[in-house]
């Protein structure tokens, strides 16, 4: 299904209209001829929901911060030299692991962040939609959005606020508790599970929907995917409820790249509408295009194995220096020669830290940026993917005995991991023949599948420019290996972070709750503190 979907406008009147509904509430109330219950079009809040989750709204704030600065360095898919980028360094920079979060949890106003960037929007968007016959579909993929949503938030900080969030405006209750999290994920299998057997073809069929264009199929098919992901999550901590609910979607999962989820950006509105990963990563964040590179790690990964899509998601020489913005029209794309920058390097003069001083040092330009393909500003962000879930299916069979073959499912998800990348730009374009070629070069191995399963997922996310989802991964599954960076002064004691701490403005806004919270975290409000799902 090819989805090109030029939202400028409709982002713009949907923003508009997801904050003007509660500034204007009084006069919306009273007067006819304003919009309200019943004028107001509720399809237009699932595109803001789904703008939010994407980052295509964020002006680059908690994209830049959370998913580049932090997690693609954690999970060192990506590297930096520049000082501000902390999670390279495991060091805690307070506003940027809030930046995700957003001001406040309790927020009734629009601004940076998930809470009021997507959370008060699909809260807002079910109150408008429940029970309500002639927005029966709407209602249910609201349901399940609230889930994808809230999976990201509890994955990165643990316990946070879930069944009161969002309703400051609707409920006055401005101080939300914090859910445990086991009970937040509870509810969202829960939730997603209903709607998906809710979702009716001959129903409503919501023409805002920036996924699917509101159809239910694969409405239907990205629903039981986000149940596979949400119940692998918690593969080690509660094995008898994550089995139970991977069995009940085996089968209904994604079929193909087709049923990808994703947003196509766009250029014509300007900041608001382009793909915010390629905004920082092609230098609107400032000097971002020079000294974020591909990570050593990952470059040495998939160089190490012929891995066919080093051919198309790398290349040297994309840049001439710090203050160029404009790329290379011809840049260096021969798999021989790409090369990954270690992590955990500054721009020092310090042995051992300087990146000038390390022996793979010949000049910038040389390590590999993502190709001009992977960071088109109107490129597409990609939600959920085919191949997600057929490693994750990989994971299920191999770790549990369930789900089919583990050598079948690990085939059609690192095929599909592959050749889904012609989504991005035709150029990216890799044949089912090479993919499978690589496969049977590199066949799966049960001695060592699910080192090999989930080592594969994070190269699917990295090169989906998905580090949210690789951090999260990595903490389930503790694959790849990867060797922690030591950095003067760090705030983890050289390991891998974790989680997200809580931002410090809650303190102020929701401090009830907030210390409840902190005084139930084993080890405190740390960057090494796991959330609960993360066992040992």
């Amino acid at each position: 299904m090819k989805k090109i979907f030029k939202y400028s406008t409709m982002a713009i009147i949907c923003l508009t209209l997801a904050s003007s509904c509660r500034k204007d509430y009084d006069k919306i109330n009273t007067d006819p001829s304003t919009y309200n219950p019943k004028t107001f079009n509720p399809n237009f809040l699932l595109t803001s929901a789904q703008l939010g989750y994407s980052g295509s709204v964020d002006l680059g704030y908690d994209t830049w911060r959370a998913n580049l600065i932090y997690c693609s360095t954690m999970m060192q898919g990506l590297s930096s030299v520049i000082n501000y980028w902390a999670g390279d360094k495991y060091n805690l920079n307070p506003g940027y692991t809030a930046a995700y979060w957003g001001f406040s949890a309790n927020t009734i106003t629009s601004g940076d962040g998930a809470y009021p960037e997507q959370v008060r929007i699909i809260v807002d968007l079910l109150a408008n939609t429940k029970g309500k016959q002639e927005y029966k579909n709407l209602y249910q993929i609201s349901r399940i959005m609230r889930a994808l949503i809230f999976q990201r938030i509890t994955d990165l900080y643990g316990d946070v606020p879930y069944s009161q969030a969002g309703l400051g405006f609707l409920e006055k209750n401005y101080k939300p508790k914090y859910d445990k999290q086991k009970d937040i994920y509870m509810d969202m299998l829960k939730e997603v599970t209903e709607a998906v057997a809710a979702l009716d073809p001959t129903a409503d069929k919501p023409a805002a929907d920036v996924f699917y264009s509101g159809n239910t199929e694969k409405w239907k098919r990205f629903g039981n995917t986000l149940i596979l992901r949400m119940a692998m999550r918690l593969s080690k901590i509660d094995p008898a409820t994550s089995q139970n609910y991977v069995n009940q979607v085996v089968g209904k999962t994604m079929i193909d790249n087709d049923d990808n989820a994703f947003i196509m950006g766009d250029l014509s509105g300007g900041r608001t509408t382009m793909n915010r990963n390629s905004q920082v990563l092609s230098g609107d964040g400032g000097q971002e295009q020079f000294f974020i590179k591909w990570s050593k790690s990952f470059i040495d990964q998939l160089k190490g194995n012929a891995d066919p899509r080093l051919g198309v998601i790398a290349v040297t020489n994309l840049f001439a220096d710090k203050d160029t913005k404009d790329q290379n029209l011809n840049p260096n794309r021969n798999p021989a020669t790409q090369k990954g920058m270690p992590n955990g390097k500054d721009q020092s003069l310090v042995a051992g830290l300087g990146i000038t001083l390390d022996p793979s040092f010949t000049a910038f330009i040389d390590y590999s940026s993502p190709s001009p393909a992977l960071i088109k500003k109107n490129g597409p962000t990609f939600v959920l993917t085919y191949a997600e879930s057929e490693l994750l299916l990989a994971d299920a069979a191999q770790r549990f005995g369930i789900a089919g073959s583990a050598a079948d499912h690990y085939r059609k998800g690192v095929v599909a991991g592959i050749t889904f990348l012609k989504q991005y730009d035709a150029a990216a374009a890799i044949t089912e023949t090479v993919a499978n070629a690589y496969v049977d070069a590199h066949p799966y191995n049960p001695a060592n599948g699910l080192e090999m399963i989930n080592t594969q997922y994070w190269v699917l996310n990295n090169t989906k420019l998905d580090f949210y989802e690789s951090w999260a991964n990595w903490r389930r599954t503790g694959f790849p290996v990867l060797t922690p960076v030591v950095y003067p002064g760090n705030a983890t004691n050289g390991t891998i972070p974790r989680r997200f701490p809580y931002p410090v403005t809650e303190a102020a806004t929701n401090s009830e709750n907030y210390n409840a919270a902190i005084a139930g975290i084993p080890g405190g409000d740390l960057l090494t503190s796991r959330v609960w799902w993360d066992k040992q």
